[in-house]
Order: C-alpha cells, then sequence, then structure tokens
C-alpha cells in the first residue's frame, strides 16, 4: 500500500492533509533471475496455445510421411444373384494408394521443415517476450528512481520551510517567504503524487506481461559484443524456417502430380446351384492398377496459392531484416548517446551541489532572497534527477541492444 500523507502548518495552525492510496505490490526476489522471468513469463503467454498448434501440426505431417501408403486404403465388396436363385457371383477387392516417386520422401521432408519452424517460431517468440519483460523492469525502474527523487525532495522542502517560519518568528524574513515556502512543499507533493501514479502503472503493466508480482533483485545486463545483426536472430531464423517449410509444401504437392496411383487387389467367386451351367464354379484372383493422367492443370491453383503464401513470406523477410537493423542503429545510437549524456548529468550534479551549498551559505546571512535559493534548490534537484534518470537509461539502452541483436537475457 502506497499513502503518502503531508501537513502543511499556517500561521493559523490549520492543518491541510492530502492522501493517496493505491495498491499494487512488487516484491523483491533473490532467487529469480532475469532469465527465469522470461522462462515463466513465457509458459502463460497467450501465443504457447498457437506453439502447440504448430508442433501438433508438425507431428501430423511427419507421421503421414511415414505412412507406407499414400492414402487410406479401401475395402469393396459387391454381390451378384440371378433372378432364378441358382447362379451368385461375389467379389472382395483392396485398393492401396501408392505414393508417386519420390512423393514419400518430399512429406517426409515437409513434416521436418514444419517441425523446425515451430522451434524456431518458439525461439522468435521467446526473444518478443524477452524484450516485453526488459521494457516493463527499466521502465519500472526509471519511475522508482523519479518517485524516490520525490520524496528525497519532500524532505528538503520539510526542512527549509522549518527554517523559515523559525526566521519569520524571529523577523529575519518576511511573511511572504512562509506562504512561498509553502507553496513549493505543496508542489513537491503533487509531484509525488504523479511520480506514485505513474510507478503503480509500470508496476501493473509488469504484472500483466508477466502474470508474476516478483522481481529479480539483479537484471542488468552485459553489452554483446555483436556490431550487427547477423542472420542468426532469432526472428530471422523463424521466418526463414517459414520459407522453407513453404517450398517443401510446395514440392511435396507438385510430386502429387494428377494424383495417387492406385493398386486394387480382388478375389471373384462364380458360384451356382444344381450345376447351373451359366456358372464357371470358380474362385479367381485379380490385380489391377489405376494410374492417373493428364489432370496437372488442376493442381496448379493449388500450387500458385502456395506461391503466393511464399513469396509474402519472402517480402516479409526483407522487410524484416530492414527493420532489426534500424532497430539495431537506434539502439546503437541511444546508448551512445546516453552515455555521453550521463557524463555530462553527472558533472551538472556536482556543480549544481557545489552552487546549492554556497547559495544555502548566501541565504543564511541575508544576502540573497527565498526566491533564489529555491530556483537554486530546484535546479540541484533537476540534476540528481537527471543523473539518476541517465544512469537507469544507460542501462535499460544495454538491455535495448541485447534486445536489438537478438541476445536473450
Amino acid at each position: 500500500m502506497a499513502v503518502f500523507a503531508f501537513a502543511v502548518n499556517a500561521a493559523s495552525a490549520d492543518t491541510k492533509a492530502i492522501t493517496v492510496a493505491h495498491n499494487d505490490p512488487i516484491e523483491i526476489d533473490n532467487d529469480l533471475t532475469l532469465a527465469k522471468v522470461v522462462d515463466l513469463t513465457m509458459e502463460k503467454f497467450p501465443d504457447m496455445t498457437w506453439l502447440k498448434a504448430l508442433e501438433d501440426q508438425a507431428a501430423a505431417i511427419k507421421n503421414r510421411g511415414e505412412s507406407w501408403f499414400a492414402g487410406a486404403p479401401q475395402a469393396g465388396f459387391r454381390y451378384q444373384n440371378m433372378t432364378s436363385g441358382t447362379v451368385h457371383y461375389a467379389d472382395a477387392t483392396v485398393q492401396i494408394p501408392l505414393w508417386n516417386i519420390g512423393q514419400r520422401d518430399a512429406e517426409k521432408q515437409s513434416g521436418i521443415k514444419a517441425g523446425t519452424s515451430a522451434e524456431m517460431q518458439s525461439a522468435a517468440t521467446k526473444l518478443r517476450i524477452a524484450g516485453l519483460v526488459r521494457s516493463a523492469l527499466w521502465d519500472m525502474e526509471l519511475q522508482k528512481v523519479r518517485y524516490e527523487q520525490a520524496r528525497a525532495e519532500i524532505d528538503i522542502f520539510e526542512k527549509l520551510l522549518a527554517k523559515v517560519e523559525r526566521r519569520v518568528e524571529l523577523g529575519d524574513l518576511p511573511r511572504a517567504d512562509v506562504l512561498l515556502a509553502q507553496t513549493e512543499l505543496l508542489q513537491r507533493l503533487s509531484t509525488l503524487t504523479q511520480a506514485e501514479a505513474e510507478l503503480m502503472h509500470t508496476r501493473k503493466r509488469y504484472a500483466s506481461v508477466t502474470q508474476l508480482t516478483k522481481i529479480p533483485s539483479v537484471y542488468k545486463e552485459k553489452l554483446a559484443d555483436l556490431k550487427k545483426v547477423e542472420f542468426s536472430h532469432p526472428a530471422f531464423v523463424a521466418v526463414n524456417s517459414d520459407i522453407e517449410r513453404k517450398q517443401a509444401e510446395i514440392n511435396a504437392l507438385k510430386l502429387t502430380g494428377s494424383g495417387q496411383t492406385n493398386v486394387t487387389v480382388g478375389i471373384n467367386s462364380d458360384r451356382s446351384q444344381n450345376d447351373d451351367p451359366r456358372s464357371n464354379q470358380t474362385e479367381s484372383f485379380n490385380i489391377g492398377v489405376n494410374i492417373p493422367f493428364g489432370g496437372s492443370e488442376h493442381l496448379q491453383p493449388q500450387v500458385a496459392a502456395l506461391n503466393v503464401e511464399l513469396n509474402r513470406l519472402i517480402a516479409n523477410r526483407e522487410q524484416l531484416f530492414r527493420d532489426l537493423e534500424l532497430a539495431h542503429h537506434e539502439a546503437e545510437h541511444n546508448l551512445e548517446v546516453n552515455q555521453a549524456e550521463l557524463e555530462i548529468s553527472n558533472e551538472l550534479k556536482q556543480i549544481a551541489g557545489e552552487h546549492l551549498k554556497m547559495m544555502q551559505l548566501s541565504f543564511s546571512v541575508g544576502e540573497i532572497s527565498l526566491m533564489d535559493l529555491l530556483k537554486a534548490q530546484s535546479r540541484t534537484q533537476q540534476a540528481i534527477l537527471g543523473a539518476k534518470e541517465r544512469t537507469v537509461m544507460y542501462e535499460r539502452d544495454i538491455a535495448l541492444y541485447n534486445q536489438a541483436v537478438g541476445v536473450m537475457p
């Protein structure tokens, strides 16, 4: 529960209290790692049902390719009886679809490619989840810094208000300075309230993404050594595996040709009663082959449809590589900028701190007004906040750079 209470005491001894209450609990777990958070998030991620369906589909294609027959065998039976009732004929047959030359191997290859594609899609999804977790954690860390800074400023301005009130009582300062100090304090309280709200929003986002209420105690990352986007990037590998799978499907479909060759094996029975001369009184065995031909044009629409899907995947791959290169460039540039800004902000913080000490001394001896001191105080706190923010942003940019080049936590 985050509860903030603050009282401003005016000369009339009136008390104004401002309270904000909200509950979005997030606990630190020392045994939890960033990699474990990604794994736990993936277990509950909505895409898991889709990934499971891809695996089932790959298994089904593989099982079909391992079958001895190109389709389900059929059994048939025919019985014919003469009107006299003395002669009857019976035929029993079994029809077996056979694989065309190379078709079974193509089906097996299609199943293998489908399985590989399912695995690569899982890896790409895991990287995407890692990006969501990284972003949520560092957004929360950045808002935490702002919230803690806002709390620290309230403590500083409370102490300043107390000093001003004492000096007003002693007649060293005009009463208007008390109102000015109270105004500054109330503004800091408003800032704290907003910072708390933003912190709770980032906590809720983290909990929504991960379905967890715990975070690792350490999630800083080491900068990856990769200087560019490699073809081994999980997202690129995933789309490549989809292309290979689609190519295997087209190859297997083409080998279907005009259809499946069917072998038919049967037994015929020709029997009569009372030695009817129309009957041969025999059982015979027969075998036949049905070979389809001239129907390739009927297969072309299906091949063309798969080619449309294949070329869409190829186009997506080209666009993906451009997007990955752009994301890498932005991540690299942000990292360089924030590294430079971090050095500048640390110097600003040091200078602002020294200047504030001088201004406080000047205020204590009456050389400057309260307004001048408040300006110096605000600049110093802003410099302190800027240095803290840049530190977090630099660590965040390391994580985002790793994400851009496809490195898992």
